[in-house]
């Protein structure tokens, strides 16, 4: 039997081509089939789900409704906040600087002695400079200085009418002039320097251009007046802070060398001490002359008559956003809960 099928396919291989083809037709219709069925089945989920949510139209109009007016309270109820800014650039150095780098290759051991950095260029006292901005200390004495705990720690909103800052009653008695009492301990809940100083922080952005090294700080608050207020205040004592350094270190430069100068007896040595000296005279000079010691304003801090947050409109449309997936995602729920259960 199989020597006379064997003999049937060599006779007629053109028939078993064939009946191959008429499979793989067969195969492919079925295949068309499926996927009708399945792209059918596709339309009646989509029909479906579209006829649950119509039927619960009015349930997801009123979440809709009740998280659109949740969020435009909201909004309504965060206070605004303003952003002052103040563009600045690193100072120059001068040509005390530029003396001082002359006499580095023969005597950078001798004025290393008498406390002098020689070659210190304006880079090196920006990066210091933005540095000491930023820490504790600095922060601390500065807020201590112009008295900043009650409008830090104490601030809730902006009166534009009246261009008064509001102050939290729950933190701060105004009438009484003191800070609310701890209900355990009834003593006045006063903020640490500490906690004022994370707050201050949290207030203010420091950024440096790396291609054309411009500064740019800025100070966030309620009040537009007091951020560009304090944002004056603090180009201003950081300046002020490097240059009481810089005096200090030229100084005692000074007094170490005259001193020394007194013993020495070298005719070679005393003209390398009066050069020494020279050069931190000037270097006082300039520290005297120069207010913007370490970093130039460019752009001042002006008071900013626009809000830069909240953004109020993007609050509201996230809001009902989020209520109108949340009531998508509840009907859908019921439906399908429903329907497995019968």
């Amino acid at each position: 039997m199989s020597n006379q099928l064997k003999n049937n396919a060599q006779e007629n291989p053109e028939q078993i081509g064939s009946a191959n083809t008429i499979l793989s037709l067969a195969q492919i219709q079925q295949l068309l089939m499926v996927q009708g069925q399945k792209t059918q089945n596709d339309e009646i989920n989509f029909i479906e789900l579209w006829s649950a949510l119509m039927k619960k139209k009015l349930i997801i109009s009123i979440i809709c409704t009740v998280f659109a007016i949740g969020s435009i309270v909201f909004a309504l109820s965060k206070p605004n906040v303003y952003i002052a800014s103040v563009l600045l650039s690193p100072a120059s150095s001068g040509d005390s600087s530029g003396g001082l780098s002359a006499l580095a290759g023969q005597f950078g051991g001798l004025a290393g002695m008498a406390g002098i950095s020689l070659g210190k260029g304006s880079a090196d006292k920006t990066v210091v400079a933005l540095e000491i901005i930023k820490s504790r200390s600095f922060i601390k004495n500065f807020i201590t200085k112009y008295e900043l705990l009650i409008p830090l720690m104490a601030a809730k909103e902006w009166d534009s009418s009246t261009e008064i800052l509001l102050l939290d009653d729950d933190i701060y008695d105004q009438a009484n002039n003191s800070w609310v009492k701890d209900k355990n301990s009834a003593k006045e809940n006063i903020p640490t320097l500490w906690q004022a100083y994370r707050q201050f922080s949290k207030l203010l952005t420091i950024s440096q251009d790396k291609s054309t090294s411009m500064i740019t700080i800025q100070m966030e608050f309620f009040s537009p007046i007091l951020a560009q207020q304090w944002l004056t205040w603090l180009v201003a004592d950081i300046n002020q802070y490097i240059r009481e350094q810089e005096k200090v270190e030229a100084q005692n430069s000074i007094d170490f060398l005259t001193e020394k100068l007194e013993s020495i007896k070298i005719n070679n040595m005393e003209a390398v001490f009066y050069q020494l000296i020279e050069e931190q005279t000037k270097n006082m000079m300039l520290i005297e002359v120069k207010p913007e010691y370490v970093l130039k304003t460019i752009d001042p801090a002006e008071i900013p008559d626009m809000k830069a947050k909240p953004q109020r409109a993007l609050i509201v449309l996230l809001g009902t956003v989020f209520g109108l997936m949340l009531a998508v995602v509840f009907v859908l729920s019921q439906h399908f809960t429903k329907k497995l259960s019968k």
